[in-house]
């Protein structure tokens, strides 16, 4: 019996863990440092089940019916 992934779940977006490359590319991109992102727990679910740890940067890409595909970055704390 294969275990149940959360990410399988249509109401739950996609999540992704950043390499440090991707992540210093969106910061200077977004002018941004690590602290002035949205914050995400690491022990929340599905944190866990990407292995996230502290100080990781997350892309949830979310499909949307009016503007398509969105994406969100969030700073593992």
């Amino acid at each position: 019996m294969s275990k149940i992934r959360l990410q399988d779940h249509i109401l739950v977006p996609k999540h992704e863990l950043l390499s440090e490359e991707e992540a210093k590319k969106i910061l200077e991109t977004l002018k941004l440092n690590k602290e002035q992102l949205p914050k995400i727990k690491v022990d929340d679910p599905i944190a866990k089940e990407i292995g996230a740890k502290v100080g990781d940067i997350v892309r949830i890409e979310r499909e949307s019916p009016t503007s398509g595909r969105s994406i969100a970055y969030r700073l593992v704390v």
